[in-house]
């Protein structure tokens, strides 16, 4: 057993890693939320006012993160292994970041249309980075709640299987269709970032795996 982990039973745990990891898990869902709202807005004023704030969302997450490992170098006992509070919180930074990355080519690229594809995805996202709120929610009393956590990992991985039958055939039709080669160019990138998105999101369905192996 590692030395954390005996530590853990003779000395009190500090807790502050809970909230900040909700509120890494609640910047993840507002990024997603966002994103949603980005996908299926014919505005294109407002697609730009949307990417600016995902943007200002990534910087939320970007500031959370590392007040977290800041905590990570200040805390002698962790609640679980710090290898693990490390990685969470990495893999939710990571998903936000490439929900921006999502954004932010939408902003660059400035598409005629966004198929429905780009939206579908996105909703997928929306759904996964639910099911990791509510699972990082339950992190605090893992030992009772280690199969709702498990439930909620394991409806992750289904959402990113779901994201790669709506990406395939989300480019198949992209290439069936009419448009000009630059806007297809286009529109490509657009949805191969959502699917990394859905994939990066899916990692933190991992790591929350790993946790409930090692704890629950």
């Amino acid at each position: 057993m590692k030395l954390n982990s005996i530590l853990s039973f003779l000395s009190p745990k500090d807790v502050r890693f809970f909230p900040l990891l909700n509120e890494t898990a609640t910047v993840l869902d507002q990024a997603a939320l966002l994103l949603t709202e980005l996908f299926s807005s014919n505005d294109k004023e407002r697609r730009k006012e949307l990417c600016k704030l995902i943007k200002e969302e990534e910087v939320k997450g970007d500031k959370v993160t590392g007040r977290i490992f800041k905590a990570l170098n200040e805390t002698f006992i962790t609640p679980f292994d710090r290898e693990d509070i490390s990685a969470l919180a990495d893999q939710m930074d990571d998903s936000i970041d490439a929900i921006n990355r999502s954004a932010q080519k939408v902003l660059l690229y400035f598409p005629e249309i966004l198929p429905d594809s780009t939206l579908q995805l996105a909703e997928i996202i929306k759904k996964a980075t639910v099911e990791i709120q509510l699972a990082v929610a339950e992190l605090t009393n893992l030992k009772k709640t280690d199969q709702q956590v498990k439930n909620h990992a394991k409806e992750i991985k289904r959402l990113e299987e779901a994201a790669d039958v709506v990406y395939e055939k989300g480019i198949t039709t992209l290439f069936k269709s009419d448009l000009s080669p630059i806007e297809l160019i286009k529109l490509k990138e657009i949805i191969q970032e959502l699917e990394k998105s859905a994939n990066k999101i899916n990692n933190v369905g991992k790591v929350l795996k790993t946790i409930i192996v090692k704890y629950a």
